[in-house]
């Protein structure tokens, strides 16, 4: 089953957490907390720990997210917890990975496993979908 949404960043807070030991990169990793408001079939909040290599002033890097969703799916409520990441170039995205953590889910979502996705329009309307079963 597929469910759709879209979502807008309500915080978007960088820690001071770092790697130790410091090894020097040309782009840093840096942690941030995250929540989100999603809207439409996929609807809910999430929690989310935000780990990049990114650099600002040309959009070049890579982010890993862990994300820890609360609301529902096509009306089905509970939590469950979703991992992505991506690389970009500053125009594009590309080894992108999306899964629902196992065993993750409660309440009407206990059991739910898959993978989904996520794309930004011209806009910057951010889109996002569940390819999800329920055992």
């Amino acid at each position: 089953m597929r469910a759709t949404g879209t979502f807008t960043v309500k915080a978007f807070v960088p820690t001071e957490l770092r790697p130790t030991p410091t090894v020097s990169t040309a782009l840093p990793v840096g942690v941030a907390t995250m929540e989100k408001l999603f809207e439409g079939e996929v609807s809910g909040r999430s929690a989310t720990l935000f780990t990049a290599a990114f650099d600002q002033s040309t959009g070049v890097g890579t982010y890993v997210a862990m994300e820890s969703f609360e609301g529902s799916l096509c009306g089905r409520t509970g939590t469950f917890n979703f991992v992505h990441s991506a690389t970009t170039t500053g125009t594009d995205r590309t080894a992108e990975f999306f899964t629902i953590v196992p065993t993750s889910g409660t309440a009407e979502l206990a059991g739910i496993h898959g993978a989904g996705g996520m794309t930004v329009d011209a806009d910057g309307t951010h889109r996002i979908w569940f390819d999800h079963e329920l055992k």
